[in-house]
């Protein structure tokens, strides 16, 4: 078990969270938790967690992208000057290539 699994324990739960669910759904629940050797409140929870974990995972880095795809897009819709040092590289090339 993690450190923060452990934390997350001994913190004080004062949150309750209820949802309808089916027979069906209930069945397969209890059948997972049994397997993984929890309670059905532990398996319902850290299943939750996990993929609310999960989605803003995804989220953040599909938000990042877009961010990044903007700012590549701008540099090159417009390019800054080249300073001394580019234009110093691009006369090495030439000199080297021979163009």
């Amino acid at each position: 078990m993690s450190q923060v699994q452990r934390v997350e324990r001994r913190s004080r739960k004062v949150e309750r969270l209820e949802a309808r669910i089916t027979s069906a759904q209930k069945d397969l629940i209890e059948r997972a938790a049994a397997l993984r050797g929890t309670s059905v409140t532990e398996f319902v929870v850290a299943s939750a967690q996990e993929a609310a974990t999960s989605t803003i995972k995804d989220f953040d880095a599909l938000h990042l992208r877009d961010q990044a795809r903007e700012v590549f897009i701008n540099a090159v819709l417009n390019p800054p000057a080249p300073n001394h040092a580019a234009r110093a590289a691009a006369e090495r090339y030439r000199r080297h290539m021979g163009v």
